[in-house]
Protein backbone atom coordinates (compact mmCIF):
# COMPACT_ATOMS: atom_id res chain seq x y z
CA UNK A 1 0.00 0.00 0.00
CA UNK A 2 1.39 3.37 -1.07
CA UNK A 3 1.20 6.65 0.86
CA UNK A 4 1.85 10.15 -0.38
CA UNK A 5 4.01 12.80 1.29
CA UNK A 6 1.12 14.69 2.87
CA UNK A 7 -0.34 13.62 6.18
CA UNK A 8 -3.94 14.58 5.37
CA UNK A 9 -6.76 12.10 4.66
CA UNK A 10 -6.77 9.82 1.59
CA UNK A 11 -9.28 7.74 -0.31
CA UNK A 12 -8.51 4.02 -0.72
CA UNK A 13 -8.93 2.65 -4.25
CA UNK A 14 -8.12 -1.03 -5.00
CA UNK A 15 -5.78 -1.20 -2.04
CA UNK A 16 -3.97 2.04 -2.90
CA UNK A 17 -4.48 5.28 -0.98
CA UNK A 18 -5.07 8.15 -3.39
CA UNK A 19 -5.74 11.80 -2.83
CA UNK A 20 -9.14 13.29 -3.60
CA UNK A 21 -9.96 16.74 -4.96
CA UNK A 22 -11.04 17.70 -1.44
CA UNK A 23 -7.58 16.75 -0.14
CA UNK A 24 -5.96 19.00 -2.74
CA UNK A 25 -8.26 21.92 -1.87
CA UNK A 26 -7.59 21.55 1.86
CA UNK A 27 -3.82 21.33 1.46
CA UNK A 28 -3.68 24.30 -0.93
CA UNK A 29 -6.09 26.33 1.16
CA UNK A 30 -8.47 26.99 -1.73
CA UNK A 31 -12.01 26.05 -2.66
CA UNK A 32 -13.07 22.95 -4.61
CA UNK A 33 -14.00 25.25 -7.50
CA UNK A 34 -10.48 26.65 -7.64
CA UNK A 35 -8.99 23.16 -7.87
CA UNK A 36 -11.51 22.29 -10.59
CA UNK A 37 -10.51 25.41 -12.52
CA UNK A 38 -6.83 24.54 -12.16
CA UNK A 39 -7.57 21.21 -13.83
CA UNK A 40 -10.13 22.19 -16.43
CA UNK A 41 -9.79 25.96 -16.98
CA UNK A 42 -6.35 27.08 -15.77
CA UNK A 43 -6.57 30.30 -17.79
CA UNK A 44 -9.17 31.76 -15.41
CA UNK A 45 -6.91 31.58 -12.35
CA UNK A 46 -4.32 34.07 -11.20
CA UNK A 47 -0.84 32.73 -12.03
CA UNK A 48 0.19 32.59 -8.37
CA UNK A 49 -2.92 30.63 -7.34
CA UNK A 50 -2.54 28.29 -10.29
CA UNK A 51 1.10 27.52 -9.44
CA UNK A 52 0.19 26.82 -5.81
CA UNK A 53 -2.58 24.39 -6.70
CA UNK A 54 -0.48 22.67 -9.38
CA UNK A 55 2.34 22.14 -6.87
CA UNK A 56 -0.03 20.49 -4.40
CA UNK A 57 -1.43 18.30 -7.17
CA UNK A 58 2.10 17.24 -8.09
CA UNK A 59 3.22 16.66 -4.50
CA UNK A 60 0.16 14.58 -3.68
CA UNK A 61 0.22 12.64 -6.95
CA UNK A 62 -3.42 13.58 -7.51
CA UNK A 63 -4.93 12.14 -10.69
CA UNK A 64 -8.26 13.69 -11.83
CA UNK A 65 -11.00 11.12 -12.22
CA UNK A 66 -12.08 11.50 -15.84
CA UNK A 67 -15.12 9.24 -15.41
CA UNK A 68 -16.45 11.25 -12.51
CA UNK A 69 -15.70 14.52 -14.28
CA UNK A 70 -17.56 13.42 -17.38
CA UNK A 71 -20.47 12.13 -15.30
CA UNK A 72 -20.84 15.50 -13.58
CA UNK A 73 -20.77 17.18 -16.98
CA UNK A 74 -23.35 14.71 -18.38
CA UNK A 75 -20.83 13.31 -20.86
CA UNK A 76 -18.89 10.08 -21.22
CA UNK A 77 -17.11 10.51 -24.59
CA UNK A 78 -18.46 7.20 -25.89
CA UNK A 79 -20.16 6.67 -29.26
CA UNK A 80 -21.78 3.56 -30.67
CA UNK A 81 -21.21 2.16 -34.15
CA UNK A 82 -23.93 -0.17 -35.47
CA UNK A 83 -23.19 -2.00 -38.74
CA UNK A 84 -25.02 -4.79 -40.58
CA UNK A 85 -22.09 -7.15 -41.30
CA UNK A 86 -18.66 -6.70 -39.76
CA UNK A 87 -17.42 -9.81 -41.60
CA UNK A 88 -17.65 -7.77 -44.82
CA UNK A 89 -14.27 -6.02 -45.24
CA UNK A 90 -16.09 -2.87 -46.36
CA UNK A 91 -17.51 -2.44 -42.85
CA UNK A 92 -14.19 -3.42 -41.29
CA UNK A 93 -12.53 -0.54 -43.14
CA UNK A 94 -15.42 1.76 -42.26
CA UNK A 95 -15.10 0.86 -38.56
CA UNK A 96 -11.37 1.60 -38.67
CA UNK A 97 -12.10 5.06 -40.04
CA UNK A 98 -14.62 5.68 -37.24
CA UNK A 99 -12.22 4.43 -34.59
CA UNK A 100 -9.29 6.51 -35.84
CA UNK A 101 -11.35 9.70 -35.84
CA UNK A 102 -12.75 8.90 -32.40
CA UNK A 103 -9.31 8.14 -30.97
CA UNK A 104 -7.96 11.45 -32.25
CA UNK A 105 -10.79 13.23 -30.42
CA UNK A 106 -10.36 11.10 -27.25
CA UNK A 107 -13.62 9.22 -27.75
CA UNK A 108 -14.26 5.49 -27.34
CA UNK A 109 -16.28 3.43 -29.84
CA UNK A 110 -18.63 0.53 -28.99
CA UNK A 111 -19.06 -1.70 -32.06
CA UNK A 112 -22.33 -3.59 -32.64
CA UNK A 113 -23.04 -6.03 -35.49
CA UNK A 114 -26.69 -6.61 -36.49
CA UNK A 115 -26.34 -9.30 -39.19
CA UNK A 116 -28.86 -7.15 -41.11
CA UNK A 117 -31.50 -7.99 -38.49
CA UNK A 118 -33.87 -5.20 -37.47
CA UNK A 119 -34.54 -7.07 -34.21
CA UNK A 120 -30.84 -7.07 -33.30
CA UNK A 121 -30.57 -3.48 -34.40
CA UNK A 122 -33.35 -2.42 -32.04
CA UNK A 123 -31.77 -4.31 -29.15
CA UNK A 124 -28.43 -2.60 -29.72
CA UNK A 125 -30.09 0.80 -29.92
CA UNK A 126 -31.77 0.11 -26.57
CA UNK A 127 -28.50 -1.02 -24.97
CA UNK A 128 -26.53 1.94 -26.28
CA UNK A 129 -29.23 4.33 -25.11
CA UNK A 130 -29.20 2.73 -21.66
CA UNK A 131 -25.41 3.18 -21.56
CA UNK A 132 -25.96 6.91 -22.14
CA UNK A 133 -23.62 7.06 -25.13
CA UNK A 134 -23.18 10.53 -26.55
CA UNK A 135 -23.93 9.53 -30.11
CA UNK A 136 -24.70 6.59 -32.39
CA UNK A 137 -23.40 6.00 -35.90
CA UNK A 138 -25.51 3.47 -37.74
CA UNK A 139 -25.88 1.77 -41.09
CA UNK A 140 -29.53 0.71 -40.78
CA UNK A 141 -30.46 -2.80 -41.79
CA UNK A 142 -33.66 -1.38 -43.29
CA UNK A 143 -34.81 2.15 -44.08
CA UNK A 144 -38.16 1.89 -42.28
CA UNK A 145 -36.93 1.41 -38.72
CA UNK A 146 -38.92 3.78 -36.49
CA UNK A 147 -36.55 3.10 -33.59
CA UNK A 148 -34.06 5.50 -35.17
CA UNK A 149 -36.31 8.47 -34.47
CA UNK A 150 -36.64 7.45 -30.83
CA UNK A 151 -32.87 7.70 -30.41
CA UNK A 152 -32.86 11.40 -31.20
CA UNK A 153 -35.91 11.93 -28.99
CA UNK A 154 -33.83 10.67 -26.06
CA UNK A 155 -31.26 13.39 -26.69
CA UNK A 156 -28.67 11.03 -28.21
CA UNK A 157 -26.98 12.33 -31.34
CA UNK A 158 -27.48 10.18 -34.41
CA UNK A 159 -25.66 10.00 -37.74
CA UNK A 160 -26.34 7.62 -40.60
CA UNK A 161 -23.41 5.94 -42.32
CA UNK A 162 -23.60 4.64 -45.90
CA UNK A 163 -27.19 5.86 -45.99
CA UNK A 164 -28.87 9.23 -46.60
CA UNK A 165 -30.77 10.83 -43.72
CA UNK A 166 -34.09 9.02 -44.40
CA UNK A 167 -36.08 12.07 -43.34
CA UNK A 168 -34.47 12.19 -39.90
CA UNK A 169 -32.99 15.29 -38.32
CA UNK A 170 -29.49 13.83 -38.40
CA UNK A 171 -26.21 13.97 -40.23
CA UNK A 172 -25.55 11.40 -42.92
CA UNK A 173 -22.54 10.21 -44.86
CA UNK A 174 -23.25 8.07 -47.89
CA UNK A 175 -21.98 6.87 -51.26
CA UNK A 176 -23.99 7.55 -54.41
CA UNK A 177 -25.04 3.92 -54.85
CA UNK A 178 -27.36 4.74 -57.73
CA UNK A 179 -24.38 6.04 -59.69
CA UNK A 180 -22.39 2.96 -58.67
CA UNK A 181 -25.02 0.67 -60.16
CA UNK A 182 -24.99 2.73 -63.34
CA UNK A 183 -21.18 2.43 -63.58
CA UNK A 184 -21.34 -1.35 -63.33
CA UNK A 185 -24.06 -1.77 -65.96
CA UNK A 186 -22.46 0.67 -68.39
CA UNK A 187 -19.08 -1.06 -68.09
CA UNK A 188 -20.45 -4.47 -69.06
CA UNK A 189 -22.69 -3.03 -71.78
CA UNK A 190 -19.75 -1.25 -73.39
CA UNK A 191 -17.85 -4.56 -73.42
CA UNK A 192 -20.64 -6.06 -75.55
CA UNK A 193 -22.52 -8.00 -72.86
CA UNK A 194 -26.20 -8.27 -73.73
CA UNK A 195 -27.28 -10.93 -71.22
CA UNK A 196 -26.36 -9.93 -67.70
CA UNK A 197 -27.11 -11.58 -64.35
CA UNK A 198 -27.68 -9.28 -61.39
CA UNK A 199 -26.60 -11.29 -58.34
CA UNK A 200 -27.33 -9.38 -55.19
CA UNK A 201 -29.25 -9.19 -51.92
CA UNK A 202 -32.87 -8.52 -51.10
CA UNK A 203 -34.50 -5.37 -52.42
CA UNK A 204 -35.39 -4.13 -48.90
CA UNK A 205 -31.69 -3.54 -48.19
CA UNK A 206 -31.35 0.17 -49.00
CA UNK A 207 -27.99 -0.09 -50.77
CA UNK A 208 -29.29 -2.90 -52.96
CA UNK A 209 -32.38 -0.90 -53.90
CA UNK A 210 -30.32 2.18 -54.79
CA UNK A 211 -27.85 0.27 -56.96
CA UNK A 212 -30.64 -1.52 -58.77
CA UNK A 213 -32.32 1.83 -59.38
CA UNK A 214 -29.08 3.08 -60.92
CA UNK A 215 -28.95 0.07 -63.21
CA UNK A 216 -32.51 0.67 -64.37
CA UNK A 217 -31.79 4.34 -65.05
CA UNK A 218 -28.69 3.42 -67.06
CA UNK A 219 -30.74 0.95 -69.15
CA UNK A 220 -33.15 3.71 -70.14
CA UNK A 221 -30.28 5.68 -71.68
CA UNK A 222 -29.17 2.82 -73.93
CA UNK A 223 -30.74 2.33 -77.35
CA UNK A 224 -33.08 -0.64 -77.73
CA UNK A 225 -30.63 -2.37 -80.09
CA UNK A 226 -27.78 -2.16 -77.59
CA UNK A 227 -29.77 -2.58 -74.37
CA UNK A 228 -28.84 -5.68 -72.31
CA UNK A 229 -31.36 -8.11 -70.86
CA UNK A 230 -31.10 -8.24 -67.07
CA UNK A 231 -31.95 -11.32 -65.00
CA UNK A 232 -32.16 -10.70 -61.25
CA UNK A 233 -31.22 -13.32 -58.69
CA UNK A 234 -31.59 -12.54 -54.99
CA UNK A 235 -29.42 -14.05 -52.27
CA UNK A 236 -30.61 -14.60 -48.71
CA UNK A 237 -27.14 -13.65 -47.52
CA UNK A 238 -24.74 -11.32 -49.34
CA UNK A 239 -21.81 -13.66 -48.70
CA UNK A 240 -19.24 -15.56 -50.74
CA UNK A 241 -20.61 -18.91 -49.54
CA UNK A 242 -24.16 -18.06 -50.59
CA UNK A 243 -23.05 -16.87 -54.02
CA UNK A 244 -20.89 -19.96 -54.51
CA UNK A 245 -23.81 -22.34 -53.90
CA UNK A 246 -26.26 -20.37 -56.03
CA UNK A 247 -23.89 -20.09 -59.01
CA UNK A 248 -23.06 -23.79 -58.84
CA UNK A 249 -26.76 -24.60 -59.19
CA UNK A 250 -27.13 -22.00 -61.92
CA UNK A 251 -24.30 -23.58 -63.93
CA UNK A 252 -25.86 -27.04 -63.59
CA UNK A 253 -29.16 -25.76 -64.97
CA UNK A 254 -27.42 -23.89 -67.79
CA UNK A 255 -26.10 -20.35 -67.90
CA UNK A 256 -27.67 -17.85 -70.26
CA UNK A 257 -25.57 -14.81 -69.44
CA UNK A 258 -22.09 -13.56 -70.26
CA UNK A 259 -21.69 -11.05 -67.46
CA UNK A 260 -22.56 -10.76 -63.76
CA UNK A 261 -23.03 -7.64 -61.64
CA UNK A 262 -22.54 -8.63 -58.01
CA UNK A 263 -23.90 -6.86 -54.94
CA UNK A 264 -20.48 -6.83 -53.29
CA UNK A 265 -17.00 -8.20 -53.76
CA UNK A 266 -17.62 -11.22 -51.52
CA UNK A 267 -20.46 -12.31 -53.81
CA UNK A 268 -18.20 -11.83 -56.83
CA UNK A 269 -15.40 -13.92 -55.30
CA UNK A 270 -17.84 -16.71 -54.41
CA UNK A 271 -19.18 -16.70 -57.98
CA UNK A 272 -15.67 -16.83 -59.48
CA UNK A 273 -14.83 -19.81 -57.25
CA UNK A 274 -17.88 -21.68 -58.57
CA UNK A 275 -16.96 -20.90 -62.19
CA UNK A 276 -13.39 -22.04 -61.62
CA UNK A 277 -14.52 -25.40 -60.17
CA UNK A 278 -16.79 -25.93 -63.18
CA UNK A 279 -13.96 -25.02 -65.60
CA UNK A 280 -15.71 -21.89 -66.84
CA UNK A 281 -13.09 -19.25 -67.56
CA UNK A 282 -13.35 -15.74 -66.12
CA UNK A 283 -13.39 -13.39 -68.01
CA UNK A 284 -13.11 -15.31 -71.30
CA UNK A 285 -16.53 -16.94 -70.90
CA UNK A 286 -18.15 -14.89 -68.13
CA UNK A 287 -17.21 -11.40 -66.92
CA UNK A 288 -17.71 -10.64 -63.23
CA UNK A 289 -17.87 -7.22 -61.59
CA UNK A 290 -18.03 -6.68 -57.81
CA UNK A 291 -18.82 -3.78 -55.54
CA UNK A 292 -16.79 -2.18 -52.68
CA UNK A 293 -13.22 -2.76 -53.95
CA UNK A 294 -12.13 -4.46 -50.74
CA UNK A 295 -8.42 -4.83 -50.02
CA UNK A 296 -7.95 -8.29 -51.49
CA UNK A 297 -9.98 -7.63 -54.67
CA UNK A 298 -6.71 -6.74 -56.37
CA UNK A 299 -4.92 -9.90 -55.18
CA UNK A 300 -7.65 -12.48 -55.94
CA UNK A 301 -6.88 -15.39 -58.28
CA UNK A 302 -8.59 -13.33 -60.95
CA UNK A 303 -8.06 -9.68 -59.96
CA UNK A 304 -11.54 -8.31 -59.54
CA UNK A 305 -13.11 -5.43 -61.43
CA UNK A 306 -15.10 -3.53 -58.82
CA UNK A 307 -16.98 -0.37 -57.96
CA UNK A 308 -14.78 1.33 -55.38
CA UNK A 309 -16.25 2.91 -52.25
CA UNK A 310 -14.04 4.94 -49.87
CA UNK A 311 -15.05 2.96 -46.78
CA UNK A 312 -12.35 4.32 -44.45
CA UNK A 313 -13.03 7.93 -45.46
CA UNK A 314 -16.77 7.30 -45.07
CA UNK A 315 -16.31 6.16 -41.48
CA UNK A 316 -13.84 8.90 -40.60
CA UNK A 317 -16.11 11.65 -41.95
CA UNK A 318 -19.15 10.25 -40.12
CA UNK A 319 -17.28 10.12 -36.83
CA UNK A 320 -16.06 13.69 -37.26
CA UNK A 321 -19.62 14.88 -37.84
CA UNK A 322 -21.10 13.24 -34.77
CA UNK A 323 -18.18 14.25 -32.55
CA UNK A 324 -18.61 17.82 -33.76
CA UNK A 325 -22.27 17.64 -32.77
CA UNK A 326 -21.40 16.19 -29.36
CA UNK A 327 -18.83 18.92 -28.72
CA UNK A 328 -20.90 21.86 -29.99
CA UNK A 329 -24.59 20.88 -29.99
CA UNK A 330 -25.85 24.47 -29.98
CA UNK A 331 -23.88 25.51 -33.05
CA UNK A 332 -24.05 22.23 -34.95
CA UNK A 333 -25.77 22.16 -38.33
CA UNK A 334 -26.71 18.75 -39.76
CA UNK A 335 -24.81 17.89 -42.91
CA UNK A 336 -25.18 15.35 -45.67
CA UNK A 337 -21.91 14.24 -47.24
CA UNK A 338 -22.03 12.13 -50.39
CA UNK A 339 -19.00 10.36 -51.85
CA UNK A 340 -18.85 9.30 -55.49
CA UNK A 341 -17.90 5.68 -56.33
CA UNK A 342 -15.32 4.84 -58.98
CA UNK A 343 -15.01 1.99 -61.48
CA UNK A 344 -11.77 0.02 -60.98
CA UNK A 345 -11.13 -2.19 -64.01
CA UNK A 346 -9.09 -5.36 -63.51
CA UNK A 347 -8.91 -8.82 -65.08
CA UNK A 348 -12.35 -10.22 -64.23
CA UNK A 349 -14.15 -8.33 -67.03
CA UNK A 350 -13.44 -8.41 -70.76
CA UNK A 351 -15.19 -7.86 -74.10
CA UNK A 352 -17.40 -10.67 -75.38
CA UNK A 353 -16.15 -12.73 -78.32
CA UNK A 354 -18.61 -11.09 -80.69
CA UNK A 355 -17.66 -7.65 -79.45
CA UNK A 356 -13.95 -8.41 -80.00
CA UNK A 357 -14.77 -9.62 -83.51
CA UNK A 358 -16.71 -6.42 -84.25
CA UNK A 359 -13.80 -4.34 -82.99
CA UNK A 360 -11.43 -6.13 -85.34
CA UNK A 361 -13.74 -5.63 -88.30
CA UNK A 362 -14.16 -1.94 -87.62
Amino acid sequence: MYRFKCSIGFVQFRGVLVASIRDVAKEAGVSLGTVSNAINRPEVLAPRTLRKVQKVIEDMGFVPNASARNLRAGRNRVIGLVVPDISNPFFTDLAKGVNDAAFAAKYVVILCNTDESTEKENQYLDVLSAQNVEGILITPARDTNRALASVTEKGIRLALVDRPALGLQACSVAVNDSYGGSLALTHLQELGHRNILLLTGKEDIPQVADRNAGIREALKKISAAERPEITELRLDSMSAASAYEVIKRKIDSGIDFTGIICGNDLIALGAIRAFREKNIAVPEEVSVIGYDDIDFADSANVPLTSISQPAYELGYAAAELIISECENPERHVHQRIEFQPRLIVRSSTAPTKSHRANLKIS
